[in-house]
C-alpha cells in the first residue's frame, strides 16, 4: 500500500494531458493528443465530468462521467450518471483508488439530479466484471452488438 495521502479531485482544461496520458493506458487504439482534444471539447458541455486520483502529487489514476439522455439498459428514469471509463494504475490498484474516483463520479451524477448510475464493460473484461459486481452494481443484460457496411 502506497504511503502517499490520496486525493480525488475534479478535472479541469489544465489536467488535459494528464487525463489523456492516463486514458491511453486504458483506451490503447487511440491517441494522447487526440483524447486531450476531445477531453477539451467535452469539458465545455455540462454533460461530462473527470476526475483525477493522486498519490501525493502523483496522478494514479482518472475517471470519466456523463449524464445520458437517452435510454440506458436497466434504468427507467432520465438523466442517467454514466460510468464512461476508468483507470487506476496497476502498481496502484487494491488500494480503494478506484472506488473514491467511482464514488467522485457518483457525488458529480446525485448533484446533476441524477437518481440512477450505470456502466458497462466489454463480456470478456473479467476484471471490470468483478470492479463493477463489487461496488454495488447490478448486472442489468448482456448484449452482443452488431454492424454491418452500407
Amino acid at each position: 500500500m502506497n504511503n502517499e495521502p490520496l486525493c480525488f479531485e475534479k478535472a479541469g482544461t489544465g489536467d488535459l494531458h494528464i487525463l489523456a496520458s492516463l486514458a491511453v493506458l486504458l483506451w490503447p487504439e487511440h491517441q494522447a493528443e487526440a483524447l486531450a482534444q476531445e477531453f477539451s471539447l467535452l469539458m465545455t458541455e455540462n454533460k461530462v465530468a473527470f476526475f483525477l486520483a493522486r498519490a501525493g502529487e502523483l496522478p494514479v489514476g482518472f475517471a470519466q462521467c456523463a449524464l445520458r439522455h437517452d435510454y440506458v439498459e436497466g434504468t427507467s428514469t432520465s438523466p442517467v450518471g454514466y460510468l464512461e471509463g476508468i483507470y487506476v494504475q496497476e502498481e496502484h490498484r487494491r488500494e480503494g483508488i478506484a472506488a473514491g474516483l467511482l464514488s467522485a463520479c457518483e457525488t458529480w451524477a446525485r448533484q446533476q439530479g441524477c437518481r440512477e448510475f450505470a456502466s458497462d464493460c466489454e463480456l470478456d473484461n473479467a476484471q471490470s466484471l468483478r470492479f463493477h459486481l463489487a461496488a454495488g452494481f447490478e448486472e442489468a443484460n448482456r448484449i452482443i452488438c452488431f454492424t454491418k457496411k452500407l
